[in-house]
């Protein structure tokens, strides 16, 4: 299997933090090589995105949206593309917590749609279903770790 980046926000709460450890367990339950990058803690580069096979994005709900650092990771791609660097066509998971929204969804879904393959649903995390959710976030992982070539 490749190497597969798990890209996401997590703050206090750390809602999104658990699925997209899920999503990474699953992945390497595969025998993907996984490196998680909360973005609450650093900046995605270009060198992370080109030595993937796969990503998997992962934001809260902030409003309806997605966490600032994810549109600044979706702004830097536009700039990587324009600039002529291949940075669209990989496989892509996606999955987002909230506490009662969840409009961020389309959200991410639009911007995941412009560079990447999604694999599988979009995974949701809500405030009461957090076991369901992990357990669709440890699929997932599996799934896109089979992508990830």
């Amino acid at each position: 299997m490749g190497k597969i980046i798990v890209i996401y926000h997590s703050q206090h709460l750390g809602n999104t933090k658990e699925i997209a450890e899920a999503l990474a367990d699953g992945a390497r339950e595969a025998g993907a090589d996984v490196e998680k990058i909360n973005t609450n803690e650093r900046r995605v580069t270009l060198d992370d995105l080109m030595n993937a096979d796969a990503v998997a994005i992962g934001s809260p709900d902030y409003y309806g949206y997605v966490a600032g650092t994810i549109k600044t990771f979706f702004d830097d791609l536009y700039l990587w593309d324009q600039a002529g660097k291949a940075v669209t066509g990989k496989p892509a998971a996606l999955f987002y917590s909230h506490g009662g929204g969840g409009t961020v969804k389309q959200s991410l879904e639009k911007f995941a749609s412009r560079y990447f393959k999604q694999v599988g649903e979009t995974v949701e995390r809500g405030p009461s279903d957090a076991g369901e959710a992990k357990k669709k976030c440890l699929a997932l992982g599996r799934e896109l770790a089979q992508k990830a070539v």
